[in-house]
């Protein structure tokens, strides 16, 4: 009994780490999605621009002038890039959810285990 106790509370913690994985995973993906969002509407802007508006980038403290057509080649790398971070946790999230049926299977298995060993034996009433 004290080794299925000791299983299930390893278990029970593996399940919670995966938990927090999950957790950080998600936060990671919004935060990616943020930065995606923010990404597609500076290349609206710039697809907007004619060929004699400047474009400036923001470098520490100063604004320094930037070539039109780099500014929109950076933007697109960057997407690309974003994109594929997204896909990347996207991957993991899945992983992730995959394990943590798994453990949630483990978990119920172990459960009932201890369910059944804690339940006193039922037999036949003696008569008085």
């Amino acid at each position: 009994m004290e080794k299925l106790q000791a299983r299930l509370q390893a278990t029970s913690t593996e399940y919670q780490k995966l938990q927090s994985d999950l957790s950080v995973a998600v936060d990671s993906r919004q935060r990616l999605d943020a930065q995606l969002q923010e990404n597609e509407m500076v290349k609206k802007e710039l697809a907007q621009l004619t060929p004699e508006n400047e474009v400036y980038k923001l470098i520490g403290p100063v604004l320094v002038k930037q070539d039109q057509q780099e500014a929109k080649t950076n933007v697109n790398q960057r997407l690309e890039l974003i994109q594929g971070d997204i896909n990347r946790v996207e991957a993991q999230i899945q992983e992730i959810r995959g394990k943590l049926d798994k453990k949630k299977a483990k978990l119920a298995e172990i459960q009932g285990s201890v369910q059944q060993l804690s339940k006193p034996p039922v037999g036949p009433a003696l008569a008085a």
